[in-house]
């Protein structure tokens, strides 16, 4: 396992993710918003396979799901940290 490449992996889904969150809030309506949100999460289940390939599904699965909420939400995630 290349742990710099799962970082670099970890990054890009935040990336996108950061994305997502800047254009559900932006000035953009309708079908182009969509086209963009789904665009991020294609890419994001691209990284999600390639992270399933070193640490496998579940973990992969597990650490896609916390990089959403704590970039979706973030106030949830401070919570969950802090239980």
């Amino acid at each position: 396992m290349n742990k710099s490449e799962i970082a670099q992996i970890r990054q890009r889904i935040e990336e996108e993710l950061e994305a997502m969150r800047l254009g559900m809030n932006g000035i953009a309506a309708g079908t182009a918003r969509h086209a963009f949100i789904h665009a991020r999460m294609e890419h994001i289940g691209a990284c999600e396979e390639q992270l399933a390939d070193h640490i496998g599904k579940n973990a992969a699965l597990n650490l896609v799901c916390h990089l959403y909420v704590k970039a979706m939400e973030p106030e949830l995630a401070h919570d969950a940290i802090s239980t």
